[in-house]
């Protein structure tokens, strides 16, 4: 009997792993500066394995050959995703998720029940279904574990934080609107109504700040799935079909293979070029907002607004977001960084380790 109890005993104080999911470039950022903080004397826990969609690789100690073992890896022919095999996660582990799958995000939930605590840069887990937003937040409830989402907006700001923080202090948020896009941000800081908004979009593309399909950042879905987080975070049961999206791309840019994108990108050089010439002539800037209220009104697109406006600064791909509440009615809160970026999502996800570990 004895021996049983010294088991149980030892298992329940089994020191905490950390379970890396996605090798991208967040992935190899996370590694990267897991690294560093380590060899400073910063104490992290063990990164167990880690995994991307084609193989799961034991770590031993040695991420960095872990990780270019899993980034060479060839295609993988599996029913299942190889993470789908690490049955041996355990109450107090941590699995960091640095990818933006649906499949991994659908897992969240059952992982905190386990007791697992999840650390996310996926937008997928609190950004989309209600329901499955509701049942992470269930979970981690029941499972005693620990979610951390500050890699979801803003790379980490605090901004989900400082909305949850004047909720929990008997707060409420009247209003939230900012540039949650540092693409976007990046776009609308530099597009001086000269020079075609196309150029600026391929600019973009080659120094890394859209994806390789910029219509995937112009669309206006990535900012929709920030506003859902931070409405849910305020309190709202906000569903993605209550945010009315302006999207930039035109319907016929859309339909296009990406093979032949750059050579229409001109599409878009009209449209935004009158919109541009407006605003000057009313002494406005352009701006690519997300917004709600407390009504549940919320919206995502092009906002024209006074020069001296509180969002209207920034420079680069810095996000901006302004929070107006009971406490900060007259002049918000506002909230300004860098907001895109591997290094910083990275770092964003490792201080919720540290938080939790």
């Amino acid at each position: 009997m004895n021996a049983v109890v010294k088991l149980a005993n030892a298992h329940e104080t089994a020191p905490a792993r950390i379970a890396l999911l996605g090798t991208g470039v967040v992935g190899s950022a996370f590694v990267a500066r897991y690294a560093r903080l380590r060899e400073r004397g910063v104490r992290l826990p063990e990164i167990a394995w880690l995994s991307n969609s084609r193989v799961l690789v034991d770590c031993d100690g040695t991420e960095h050959d872990a990780l270019a073992q899993a980034r060479a890896a060839g295609p993988r022919d599996a029913e299942l995703p190889p993470w789908a095999e690490a049955t041996a996660l355990r109450a107090g582990d941590i699995v960091v998720d640095a990818t933006a799958s649906e499949a991994v995000a659908d897992q969240h939930a059952n992982w905190l029940l386990r007791g697992v605590h999840v650390v996310t840069a996926n937008k997928l887990g609190n950004g989309a279904d209600w329901l499955r937003a509701q049942a992470i937040r269930d979970a981690g409830e029941q499972g005693g574990a620990c979610y951390g989402d500050s890699a979801t907006v803003g790379a980490g700001l605090p901004l989900i934080r400082s909305i949850r923080e004047l909720v929990r202090g008997g707060d409420r948020i009247r209003r939230v609107e900012g540039v949650l896009s540092g693409s976007l941000a990046w776009l609308f800081n530099h597009y001086d109504g000269m020079r075609p908004f196309s150029g600026f979009v391929r600019q973009a593309r080659e120094a890394g700040y859209t994806e390789p399909d910029p219509r995937i950042d112009l669309s206006g879905e990535d900012v929709r799935r920030k506003l859902l987080i931070l409405a849910r975070a305020a309190g709202l049961p906000l569903q993605a079909a209550d945010i009315r999206v302006e999207s930039l791309v035109p319907t016929s840019l859309a339909a296009l293979p990406l093979d032949g994108v750059d050579a229409q990108l001109g599409q878009l050089d009209a449209p935004l070029g009158e919109r541009f010439r407006a605003a000057y002539r009313n002494g406005e800037k352009l701006r690519f907002l997300g917004r709600f209220d407390c009504e549940g009104n919320a919206s995502v697109g092009v906002a024209s607004l006074p020069a001296d406006h509180p969002l209207c600064g920034g420079s680069g791909t810095d996000n901006k977001v302004a929070i107006f509440s009971d406490r900060y009615d007259a002049s918000p809160l506002v909230i300004q960084g860098p907001g895109a970026g591997a290094e910083v999502t990275a770092a964003a996800l490792l201080d919720d380790v540290l938080k939790i570990a």
